[in-house]
């Protein structure tokens, strides 16, 4: 109801009652106590017509679930013992310089969206970052970039990542973790999907986080295999997750691949991740207590 009518109708339904009962009834109705003092009065029943009324909860309707599948047993042990090192050093000035001098590039609109507090079927959602899906490029960084600040406006066409790390270690934050990146088709993690699209199925981006680690040369194919990442990658990597881990609920054993998450068995990456280098920098900066 739009505020500015209120006036005019409660005086159209005091002029009725008026009309009706006469001043000296309304009079005794609107303020005197007596034997009806237990019924509401017609102030009470103006007051009632005129207060906006919350919105009923939509009736929500079972989501489906996602498909079985080997539950992930991540590779990051517990380890609370952090040496006291060169390295440990260089991840701890690599965490603060993040921290400090961000690098950012904004990508285009279509490729990423909102995260949603409710799905397809009326039930409510958790849509803060718990999440973290590794992915590779395959190509450059700067093939991905570029990719990401192309407008896509079919839906099969649109990809994105919240950051991408080079393999000199630089961070580029392309996403902030408050939106959804479109990182997974369909897709699942221990069971949990957010399906807002029944006609494509269930997927993890809505509580999420991507990160692509750039491919280097020799992996600009489909072979199951390349040289690897970076000693600086793995810098990088670690310095971005030690940020959101102490941002967002992000526990160590959700730190997974979209290899991991893919329900169609079609993805690989990232290919030849060492995640021996990820525990080590991980412990160095004492994430792995928990």
């Amino acid at each position: 109801m739009n505020p500015r009518s209120q006036p005019l109708l409660l005086a159209g339904l005091a002029a009725a009652v008026l009309g009706l009962g006469g001043i000296g009834w309304l009079a005794r109705d609107l303020t005197a106590p007596g034997k009806g003092a237990d019924q509401p009065s017609m102030l009470d029943l103006l007051d009632a017509f005129g207060s906006p009324q919350p919105n009923p909860e939509p009736v929500a309707r079972p989501a489906p679930l996602p498909p079985a599948r080997p539950a992930w047993s991540s590779p990051l042990m517990r380890g609370c013992a952090a040496p006291i090192g060169e390295r440990q050093q260089r991840l701890v000035a690599r965490v603060a310089d993040l921290r400090a001098n961000p690098r950012r590039i904004e990508i285009d609109p279509t490729n990423y969206g909102e995260r949603f507090g409710r799905d397809a079927f009326g039930n409510r959602l958790d849509p803060t970052p718990r999440l973290v899906v590794l992915h590779e490029t395959v190509y450059g960084m700067q093939s991905a970039i570029n990719t990401f600040r192309t407008p896509h406006p079919r839906d099969e066409d649109q990809v994105s990542y919240h950051a991408l790390i080079g393999q000199d270690g630089s961070v580029v934050l392309l996403l902030d973790p408050s939106k959804r990146a479109f990182g997974a088709g369909n897709s699942a993690f221990r069971g949990q999907w957010a399906v807002t699209n029944p006609a494509v199925g269930g997927s993890v981006n809505n509580f999420a986080v991507h990160i692509s680690l750039e491919t280097p040369p020799d992996g600009e194919d489909a072979e199951p295999t390349h040289s690897g990442y970076s000693q600086a990658q793995y810098d990088g990597l670690a310095a971005l997750l030690s940020l959101w881990m102490q941002t967002y609920p992000i526990a160590a054993d959700h730190i997974t691949t979209h290899r991991a998450v893919d329900l169609a068995g079609e993805r690989a990456d990232p290919r030849s991740f060492q995640w021996s280098e990820l525990q080590g920098r991980l412990q160095d900066l004492q994430l792995l207590c928990g």
